[in-house]
């Protein structure tokens, strides 16, 4: 149906609406419950003892002490664990890289510092946590190496697997670089390096596995899949799925670090499974840097344009930390030249294997540490060539993506620049370095260019007509603080003609419809597309079941000759025919009408298209000339992503990642200290991020974009896309601002001086 008629039927639209989030007042009243305040009966604590070393064997491990604390029920460490399923499968988890997943206790190797080698249970958490310190252990050594630049020579290309589905390697060369490059006029150089970051979400990870008997269990877990943690649970321990019901209603943070299932969860079922008792299992703040990091990178960049700005020649390389045990990538040097179209091109991802922990997925991975070398560049060629940073990236402007010779579904990229500029105050710009001033501080502006895939994974979801007319909706997805519940709503509830009032979404469930986990913003693409075929099919049935009841107006109607609006379905071609949601499930013998569908990606159809949401930042810093404080006083991000189905919570996700780039760029960062393997600031008094009184000005435009091809709904997804452009547009800033490059992540006001 043409939208003008179904608006002309139904009122206005809740899709493009900014719906407050439906779930809000749970949240700020404290009655959304999390996955570590269910209130369980009978209930046990188990505490995570880690090793204090980074490589080596356990002789012995004396927990003579801790057992005889009263309350303490059992240590597990590898010496009596019981027997598991896991260990003769190379795969436990869908979002596994290639290798062999870290199997905890599975013996007294150690393989990293922090390593999970014991877990201590106890009646309560305090007992768990003290016993746990009288737990004596005794190793022996080896050798270890955990320093990336250190061991650069070592690199490697990846290992192949299904995890290139969603992580291609990087495109093949295109031309002649080096013959490019040499004749190129100008030429801009770069080496970036980026530190280790750590995921530290506001909720801890936790783990409630309450035991049903017969093996049968319920799991409330921090977790980004449900589906993913069942399919764990049952592979490692040997359980039938449906035995396991894994249950994440409300997430504190995650951003990636709850994608794979994480320590606490085995520790947890483990524990119930062997004790045939309810068991709650915590990974403190310390414990959080055990696992979940973005891995340390170094890149090389080498462009080459001519005297007119145009480029001929792009060179990115990276070289980035993984585990001995799998291989964990990035899409770090796939962007450029799906940006910029030279005809020359040369990019290269390589691994060096170190004795730490798998790295994982956080907020834009890779692409947020690409496209800061890769813009960073490029604002270096615009001051060579002194041609303003926007206007080289329009005089590169790609039409299509070069890289795989495809045009994109859609792509108003220069709309962002434009209206981002606009929006900013661009046109105020003095081009020369340190020749903006505010008293005693240097100002700069700086800006870049983001890109993120638009992606969609299969998924379901079931639809249903209560007895009272109004629609069930469920799916197994989970929501991490992004809105999902409120979005999904508003796709379903126009799909049917409801008020929100009318629509109760139902999720975060493994026993609901099938959903994949919530990530690299594919979620609405993905899930949203299965809630309208779902509610599709649902107006089949409705009208099919219409053509069966007594002197039925509708016996000849075809379903694109109905409309279903205010409570029910509608002739199109005379409004006056009309039938209640009500008065069918009546005619259907009060019972419910349901359906439950899949939506698969069109992969012929999309194979044809590169298919991306894009974004232009641009950023205001200021720089105390004496003491080299830096301030991001004023920032614009113009994102275009296809249909934006809420604004409100998608601008929301656009200001969270420009708090993150903020974060990123000058403030966020694990050090390690190489000769013990350890990282030493896990804590978050030491592990600096952004306060309130460090944002200031941050706005957020979208602009229209309208795309057929991409998915059913024509949406892109804007979770990573806010951290894609703004940490180098930072970057860009201070360099304006200050005259000094500084390619390193965080930048320090050290560097400045």
């Amino acid at each position: 149906m043409p939208p003008m008629e179904q608006q002309k039927l139904s009122g206005r639209p809740l899709v493009g609406q900014a719906i407050s989030r439906l779930e809000g007042y749970e949240k700020v009243t404290g009655a959304a419950r999390y996955s570590g305040e269910f209130n369980v009966k009978d209930l046990l604590y188990g505490y995570v003892i880690n090793s204090t070393i980074t490589k080596g064997k356990i002789i012995s491990i004396d927990t003579s002490k801790a057992e005889a604390i009263p309350g303490v029920i059992t240590v597990f460490h590898h010496g009596n664990r019981p027997s598991l399923a896991w260990f003769s499968m190379q795969y436990a988890d869908m979002d596994a890289p290639p290798g062999t997943p870290f199997r905890p206790l599975q013996n007294g190797e150690v393989k990293y510092n922090g390593q999970p080698i014991a877990l201590l249970v106890a009646d309560s958490f305090e007992t768990a946590r003290y016993a746990a310190t009288l737990v004596k252990v005794v190793y022996t050594t080896e050798e270890f190496q955990t320093d990336l630049i250190g061991n650069m020579a070592k690199a490697r290309a990846p290992k192949g697997g299904l995890a290139t589905f969603l992580k291609p390697p990087p495109p093949k060369p295109f031309g002649d670089f080096e013959k490019a490059f040499e004749a190129a006029p100008f030429k801009a150089t770069g080496k970036f390096i980026h530190g280790t970051e750590h995921h530290n979400p506001m909720e801890l990870f936790t783990t409630t596995t309450v035991y049903n008997g017969k093996g049968k269990l319920t799991i409330y877990d921090k977790t980004q899949g449900t589906v993913n943690c069942q399919l764990y649970v049952a592979n490692v321990f040997g359980l039938h799925f449906k035995d396991v019901r894994v249950i994440s209603p409300y997430v504190g943070g995650a951003f990636g670090s709850g994608l794979r299932p994480q320590h606490q969860l085995f520790f947890s079922v483990m524990a119930a499974l062997e004790l045939k008792r309810n068991v709650r299992v915590t990974l403190d703040r310390h414990q959080m840097f055990t696992f979940g990091h973005r891995p340390p990178t170094v890149q090389f960049t080498r462009f080459g344009a001519t005297v007119d700005g145009k480029v001929t020649a792009l060179n990115h390389e990276a070289i980035a930390e993984t585990s001995r045990f799998e291989d964990y990538t990035e899409v770090v040097v796939n962007w450029a030249h799906m940006l910029y179209p030279a005809q020359n091109t040369l990019f290269k991802y390589n691994l060096v294997p170190l004795d730490v922990f798998s790295p994982l997925d956080m907020r834009a991975p890779g692409g947020s540490t690409g496209l800061h070398a890769i813009e960073s560049t490029m604002d270096e060629l615009a001051y060579q060539l002194k041609i303003d940073p926007l206007e080289l990236r329009l005089i590169n402007y790609a039409e299509r993506d070069e890289s795989t010779d495809r045009p994109y579904s859609s792509k108003e990229l220069r709309k962002c620049y434009l209206q981002g500029a606009e929006q900013f105050g661009w046109n105020k710009r003095s081009p020369e370095p340190r020749s903006m001033r505010n008293g005693h501080k240097l100002v700069g502006y700086g800006m870049a260019t983001g890109i993120w895939e638009a992606m969609q994974l299969p998924a379901r979801a079931a639809a249903s007509i209560t007895t009272e007319g109004k629609l069930k909706v469920n799916s197994a997805v989970t929501d991490i603080g992004t809105g999902t519940l409120t979005v999904m709503s508003q796709i379903a509830a126009d799909e049917m003609g409801l008020p929100l009032e009318d629509v109760s979404f139902t999720y975060g469930d493994s026993k609901m419809a099938f959903a994949p986990i919530q990530g690299g913003s594919f979620t609405i693409s993905s899930v949203g597309s299965a809630v309208k075929a779902a509610c599709n099919a649902l107006k089949k049935k409705i009208l099919k079941k219409a053509k069966t009841m007594d002197n039925s107006p509708f016996k000849s109607h075809k379903i694109d000759e109905v409309v279903f609006a205010d409570r029910k379905m509608i002739s199109i071609a005379n409004p006056s025919v009309f039938i209640s949601y009500s008065d069918i499930i009546a005619a259907n013998d009060h019972k419910v009408i349901k359906s439950v569908n899949f939506a698969m990606p069109k992969a012929l159809k999309l194979k044809k298209y590169s298919r991306a949401a894009h974004s232009a930042s641009f950023v205001e810093v200021e720089v105390d000339e004496e003491l080299g404080t830096i301030n991001v006083t004023r920032a614009v991000t113009a994102v275009a992503a296809g249909k934006i189905i809420n604004p409100k919570t998608a601008k929301s996700q656009i200001l969270g990642g420009m708090v993150w780039s903020i974060s990123k760029a000058l403030r966020e960062e694990t050090i390690s200290d190489h000769r013990f393997g350890k990282y030493m600031n896990m804590n978050i008094a030491e592990y600096h991020i952004p306060v309130h009184a460090d944002i200031h000005d941050l706005d957020v435009i979208f602009v229209e974009e309208q795309d057929d091809i991409v998915n059913e709904l024509g949406t892109k997804g804007v979770g990573e896309i806010g951290l894609a452009a703004m940490p180098s547009a930072i970057a860009n800033a201070i360099y304006h601002a200050t005259g000094k490059r500084i390619n390193q992540f965080p930048i320090h006001f050290d560097q400045l001086l």
